[in-house]
């Protein structure tokens, strides 16, 4: 994940599988299969071939912008850089999108306040300071662009009322924190279309703490108990909400927690799911399948976040020809329905590792087009 928010443990639901329906007779090694064909996928959305999750290492947002636009040309992000400090990380940076609610940083995190202090005042300023970084090495860019936020139950999750507990303890703090976002989300949309004029924005939204949600596994601010778990209709229905405030552009889902709930994302609007692919287990297979045949595409995280040494980048996308095999779908499509990124965001890598992660991720993704079999 781009951040601190704790991934969710534990199963979306037995075997692993959240809402799958049977595949039918399409799979490899049924009786008469052949290998399947998908009905569509985003034709209607723009993606790049490989991108980032978000995260950057160190403090410089005009080094940051030029490593990202120069990595990916043909589908760069809006890079954060949270090594600054509060205001910079993950629930920090969206607390600086929210409208007409605040917060201010605690020993024990981010809380709502009644007004905007400093903290709001730094988290908006640094997003100034990236978008001016982006606009500059964006000059006459037309193609997929894509910015992140933390997502509403990941949000309500992480931030803390005044009582010290957290958002989610409250249905009505999680609506008015939803609608916040959302109204927030607009404008950093709008914002950012007007500086990039050319560009398709993406819009990511992190969800990292989803399935603890869904599963009742955030602690209480004693940590002692757990909060309950969240109805899954509440769930989907408000991220249905969120999700739809980019009206006509694509959203991309991201957790690189086990368990990522697929189908309800896949309902929820999603057009994209992003996650760390070496979390993924065989009983995951139904729900991906499905997702990919209903026109989802994946974000597969197989670049390791942290200093590593890299395979060659056939090596790198090995388990994702193997998982489009064990599917029975057609490799020549997997260019189709594939983004190659990290596994997670770089904040914990070296400078250099960093610029060597993307780059090796646009190479991946190039194996991955020229030698799909």
């Amino acid at each position: 994940m781009r951040g601190s928010a704790p991934p969710g443990p534990g199963a979306e639901s037995p075997g692993g599988v959240e809402g799958a329906e049977p595949l039918g007779t399409g799979r490899v090694g049924a009786a008469g299969a052949g290998l399947r064909r998908l009905p569509h996928v985003n034709a209607h959305f723009s993606f790049g071939p490989a991108t980032g999750i978000g995260s950057m290492p160190g403090g410089d947002a005009r080094e940051a912008a030029k490593t990202v636009t120069g990595s990916f040309e043909d589908f760069p992000y809006l890079a954060e850089l949270p090594a600054r400090g509060p205001g910079a990380d993950m629930i920090g940076r969206t607390v600086g999108l929210l409208v007409e609610l605040y917060a201010r940083v605690e020993p024990s995190g981010w809380r709502i306040g009644d007004r905007p202090g400093r903290d709001t005042r730094r988290a908006r300023s640094w997003l100034v300071e990236d978008l001016d970084a982006l606009e500059e090495f964006t000059q006459g860019y037309e193609g997929p662009l894509k910015i992140q936020a933390v997502g509403p139950w990941t949000l309500a999750a992480n931030l803390e009322l005044k009582n010290g507990e957290a958002a989610l303890s409250d249905p009505g703090a999680c609506r008015d924190l939803a609608a916040s976002l959302t109204e927030g989300l607009r404008q950093h949309l709008a914002e950012t279309q007007r500086r990039v004029p050319g560009a398709h924005l993406v819009l990511q939204l992190d969800e990292p703490s989803l399935t603890a949600v869904l599963r009742g596994q955030v602690k209480s601010a004693s940590g002692y108990r757990t909060h309950r778990a969240v109805d899954r209709q509440i769930v989907e229905a408000t991220l249905r909400d969120v999700v739809g405030v980019h009206d006509g552009g694509p959203v991309v889902v991201h957790s690189c927690a086990p368990d990522v709930p697929f189908a309800l994302l896949r309902r929820a609007g999603a057009a994209a799911v992003s996650f760390d692919f070496a979390l993924l287990t065989e009983r995951d297979d139904d729900a991906i399948g499905e997702a990919v045949e209903g026109g989802t595409r994946l974000f597969a995280g197989v670049v390791p976040g942290t200093d590593t040494a890299l395979s060659d980048p056939a090596g790198s996308v090995m388990g994702v020809r193997t998982l489009w095999r064990r599917l029975g779908l057609q490799p020549g499509l997997l260019a189709e329905a594939v983004t190659v990124t990290p596994a997670c965001g770089l904040a914990g890598a070296s400078p250099a590792y960093a610029r060597q992660a993307l780059a090796h991720c646009v190479r991946a993704a190039r194996s991955l087009a020229d030698n799909p079999e």
